[in-house]
């Protein structure tokens, strides 16, 4: 590549953010240039490699379902599969896939090589090319200077990274790769928020070591349920997985050592992720807990290392070992990689816009853990609805936000630039307000209208979901026209009975033959509108009247001192902000609903006032005869 070639979007950082990102530019045909430290690390699992899980899931579907490349890549390397929650509602279900890291990454790497707009480069990016505001390329550490209409940065943990092994530390943006110390402070120099976070990843064992009798097996699926709606094919299970618990023994270890821990030690000052704690946290906050869970997890086919998922640490070396001394079939067995703490900066995500165009540099977009979240799912999520919009706004074109009703992904991004982050953030389904509206087998029928519009879903894909959702729709008219008589004497059509909590769809059947022959994903989906259809009527109707208030428009001259009942902290906050409509209002961190509600009633009275003068006005005119 000639450095001085223009690109209409730069991607800064090859994750699974930066990925998503640079796959999308190209699929809407912008000129895209991924920068990456290493070639070889493309899509790299730091940690677990493992996609999906409890809402997880959710968000890959959502990024499937709008062309993303998540979905299909754990589908196509994926050495085992789980549905989460099978015995549960759909509306709390999701997949898990444990993957194959090298496959994975070979994958991605393999795409991205062969996408026509996209050029891939080596390199380390030490500053964004800002010129009056607005981002416009990257200048790399060697000098040489990429220049762009649009900048997006996803660096992950390399940001003034630091890695912590007791009390040994030393600057890493991952185990053995350089951090990114330039990029960092230029970005407190342009006035972002930059505060730090913390996070860590288990130690990586030998699988000829481990006495595998000692624990339990957890096999994947007997019938896999796929991540992408393009996936075609049986998924096989290729590994089994395996549980195991900490004793009193291991916890004598921590506690004794804990002087040694950099987090306890505070040598670190970033917080740590509440929902995926280290060991030695989990010791000292749940004193009470005679064992702890793990997991043991193949990283691949032709690798003998094993992941151990819930053995977090960042103690030292010697202690690590210590620690597995006290665990019957671990005491044997051999560390190929310590486990490690990482210390990294982050941004504000409340410095964004909800595209995640920074508020205060036109152009430039921020996506994955730079914005304070955890996991490759929401890293990816964020980086799709970026390149999405990064492409929209060259193209002036409307931007592309969801709403919390439509997605996850609304979900994430308006928890994200609304209340900021004071730790790692994670999706849970608990945070979305309509996860009846929100399940994986309806994925595709909430978004895949959209990757269509944009241009990311192909033609095949949409020709697949119309013959699928007939289908639905076909299966759905003979269950609500077909009627049977129950144990009570009772007639009620095959949906109505389908809505008691021990009735699936298998056994409607056993009244009369079905018109067509439906997926396990179908019947699925049938199954849980049934079972839910009074909670998403009622879920519908409070989302339709709450899109009608949010989208009620605050004019951009309006006298916020005006507005009765309003506090001075209130008026404070509304003239900082300049919130354009009353969904915006609503999100300010802090405003209260009294204060909302005050603002509501005010611009009704306005409007009302303004029709009624229009109206006078347009009455008393002569020259309108």
């Amino acid at each position: 590549m000639a450095h001085g070639n223009e690109f209409d979007i730069i991607v800064v950082g090859a994750g699974h953010a930066g990925c998503e990102a640079a796959a999308a530019a190209n699929a809407m045909g912008l000129r895209t240039c991924l920068v990456t430290i290493h070639l070889e690390t493309i899509a790299q699992m730091s940690c677990n490699p493992a996609i999906g899980g409890l809402a997880k899931g959710h968000l890959v579907r959502e990024i499937d379902a709008l062309g993303g490349l998540m979905g299909l890549l754990a589908d196509e390397t994926g050495i085992q599969f789980r549905l989460l929650n099978r015995s549960r509602g759909g509306a709390v279900q999701a997949p898990r896939a444990q993957c194959d890291k090298a496959a994975y990454r070979l994958a991605m790497k393999y795409r991205l090589e062969r996408m026509p707009k996209l050029t891939v480069f080596q390199g380390i990016v030490a500053e964004v090319v800002v010129t009056k505001g607005v981002a416009r390329g990257v200048k790399t550490l060697d000098g040489a200077v990429i220049e762009g209409k649009a900048v997006i940065l996803t660096p992950g943990t390399f940001l003034n990274g630091k890695i912590h092994i007791g009390l040994q530390s030393y600057p890493a943006g991952r185990a053995n790769e350089p951090s990114s110390v330039d990029l960092a402070e230029q970005l407190k120099r342009l006035d972002l928020k930059v505060f730090r976070l913390k996070t860590g990843t288990p130690m990586r064992l030998d699988r000829n070591t481990i006495e595998w009798d000692s624990f339990m097996p957890q096999p994947g699926d007997d019938d896999p349920v796929p991540f992408s709606y393009r996936t075609r094919g049986r998924l096989l299970n290729k590994v089994l997985c395996y549980q195991g618990y900490t004793n009193a023994a291991t916890h004598a270890v921590i506690r004794r050592n804990l002087d040694k821990s950099p987090l306890y030690g505070g040598k670190i000052k970033g917080v740590g992720p509440r929902y995926c704690p280290s060991i030695e946290d989990k010791v000292v906050k749940f004193p009470q807990r005679a064992r702890h869970q793990f997991f043991l997890e193949p990283e691949g086919i032709e690798t003998a290392e094993i992941y151990i998922n819930g053995l977090s640490s960042s103690l030292p070396y010697d202690v690590q070992r210590e620690i597995l001394g006290t665990i019957p079939g671990l005491d044997r067995a051999k560390i190929l990689r310590p486990a490690y703490g990482i210390e990294y900066d982050a941004v504000s995500p409340m410095e964004l816009l909800a595209t995640l165009e920074t508020r205060k540099i036109r152009r430039l977009y921020l996506a994955g853990q730079i914005n304070g979240t955890s996991g490759y799912e929401e890293a990816a999520a964020q980086g799709l609805m970026a390149g999405i919009n990064a492409a929209l706004a060259l193209r002036i074109k409307a931007p592309f936000v969801l709403r919390r009703d439509e997605a996850y992904i609304g979900v994430l991004i308006d928890d994200l630039i609304s209340t900021g982050v004071e730790e790692p953030y994670r999706l849970f389904t608990s945070r979305a307000e309509h996860r009846l509206l929100l399940r994986i087998d309806n994925a595709d029928r909430r978004l895949m209208k959209y990757g269509r519009e944009l241009g990311l879903i192909p033609e095949s894909a949409w020709e697949e979901y119309e013959a699928k959702r007939g289908r639905i729709e076909e299966a759905t008219s003979y269950l609500k026209k077909n009627r049977l008589k129950t144990d009570s004497g009772d007639s009620v059509t095959f949906f109505e009975y389908l809505k008691k909590p021990e009735i699936g769809l298998k056994n409607v059947l056993e009244y009369g033959k079905f018109p067509v022959e439906l997926s396990g994903e179908e019947s699925r989906y049938i199954e849980s509108e049934a079972k839910y259809e009074g909670y998403i009527r009622k879920q519908e109707r409070e989302v339709a009247k709450a899109v009608r208030t949010d989208s009620m428009k605050i004019p951009k001259d309006v006298d916020f001192q005006k507005v009765s009942g309003l506090t001075r902290e209130a008026v404070e906050k509304f003239e900082k902000r300049r919130p354009a409509t009353l969904g915006e209002a609503k999100k300010i961190p802090g405003m209260t609903p009294a204060a909302v509600q005050n603002l509501t009633i005010f611009l009704e009275i306005q409007r009302k006032r303004g029709a009624s003068t229009a109206h006078v006005s347009r009455e008393t005119r002569p020259d309108d005869e």
